[in-house]
């Protein structure tokens, strides 16, 4: 286990490496970079845009064979440390965990055209190195939140098992089954805990949505109402549990739990939904045992914008009522820039504000910088600074560094 000294040297030599590499590509590469993955509706962790994004990289001859067959997956094993400055008594200053993912798509239908249909699946085996997991390492530290989620110590779980269908010529998707509503509902380009910021203050929600579990029964659509402008609904069940599925079956049709939601926004096309976006998303959530969350909904409103094919600035906002959610209410700006110091490397920058009923205002900060030295290897040093940490008493402020490693395949 790397010590917390080593382990911030690490980080902190990562995030200044761009003083001596900056680059700037050219801007028609970095518009290919960022929209060349973002055909589909979904987030960039949706199995099809993953797929996509990681053979833009590296496809080795077995999966163009596959492809033959209308097959494509994926295999990577994905790793968290974080340390801090401060944390509570009794509690952790760092953390490890681990997941090794296999994912992929089945599309028989309409093979040759723009009105796919298929089997989706993603199987996973989340692991932590240390007694306390990287998803819940922020609560030792005193701050009222969540580091990538996904990063748990739950075990072997299925995310993904639904079938997808596209129709009107691919401008308009939907699918049935279990998965992960993260992937349809408030999508953000650098809101993937595997590739972008790492904590969920910049994630889906922006820690105001009654989320339900990320491998939950129920379905999800999208279509492109005009050449800009688009909606996206959703209706899952509350109380799935990941690491028992068939459970979910149960859950779903008897104990009528859900969490439903639609969304309208803008974009300037839909090969550029992720970047150039404007939505609101309404919700509504029941409540769940699983989950512990109460019966209540939400906005969130979210705007991006791709300037010169690198700089990507954003504003994020929620709202929740009675949902019990970390936050009632909650901002996020900041920006991206693709391709400083190489093409495949990103940097990312943003602040959060944070309001909990009752206490303090809670403000959190993160830079972080992905780098990709070879195909199949991405390597993200990250620091978050929490300040006013909810939980904290003793500390006014805490320091989080964390060293994020990606394998694909």
């Amino acid at each position: 286990m790397l010590t917390n000294k080593t382990l911030l040297t690490l980080v902190i030599t990562g995030l200044l490496a761009t003083a001596s590499t900056y680059a700037t590509e050219d801007n028609s590469t970095q518009d290919q970079l960022v929209k060349g993955q973002s055909a589909n509706f979904g987030s960039p962790d949706a199995v099809d845009n993953q797929i996509a994004e990681d053979n833009k990289k590296s496809k080795p001859d077995f999966k163009t064979q596959l492809e033959h067959n209308n097959i494509n997956m994926g295999v990577d094993y994905s790793t968290v440390f974080l340390g801090a400055n401060n944390v509570l008594t009794g509690s952790d200053d760092n953390a490890g965990s681990s997941m090794i993912r296999f994912y992929g798509s089945w599309n028989p239908i309409g093979v040759g055209t723009k009105e796919v249909g298929g089997l989706v699946w993603k199987v996973e085996h989340r692991h932590s190195y240390t007694d306390t997991s990287v998803k819940d390492f922020e609560f030792g530290t005193g701050g009222l939140g969540l580091v990538t989620p996904p990063f748990s110590d739950q075990g072997f779980r299925v995310t993904n098992l639904y079938y997808k269908q596209k129709y009107m010529n691919g401008r308009a998707s939907f699918v049935a089954g279990f998965l992960d509503i993260t992937d349809f509902v408030d999508v953000f380009a650098m809101a993937s805990p595997w590739t972008g910021f790492m904590n969920f203050a910049f994630s889906t929600g922006t820690t105001t949505m009654a989320l339900p579990g990320d491998a939950a029964l129920g379905a999800a659509g999208g279509i492109m109402l005009s050449d800009e402008y688009y909606m996206v609904a959703s209706f899952v069940d509350m109380n799935s549990d990941p690491t028992n599925i068939i459970d979910g079956l149960e859950t779903f049709f008897k104990e009528n739990k859900y969490f439903k939601s639609i969304e309208l926004g803008w974009t300037k096309s839909q090969g550029e939904i992720y970047v150039d976006n404007i939505h609101a998303t309404l919700w509504h959530a029941d409540e769940s045992v699983e989950q512990g969350s109460n019966r209540g909904y939400g906005i969130n409103l979210s705007a991006s914008r791709l300037i010169d094919g690198q700089w990507l600035p954003f504003v994020r906002a929620g709202y929740s009522q009675d949902a019990g959610t970390l936050m009632e209410k909650s901002i996020s700006a900041g920006f991206g820039y693709y391709g400083l110091g190489g093409e495949e490397n990103n940097l990312g920058a943003a602040i959060n504000w944070g309001q909990v009923k009752g206490n303090d205002d809670q403000y959190t900060t993160e830079v972080f910088y992905i780098m990709k030295p070879l195909d199949y290897l991405e390597v993200t040093a990250d620091l978050q600074y929490i300040a006013n940490p909810v939980l904290n008493t003793l500390d006014n402020s805490t320091l989080i560094y964390g060293l994020r490693l990606r394998l694909a395949i």
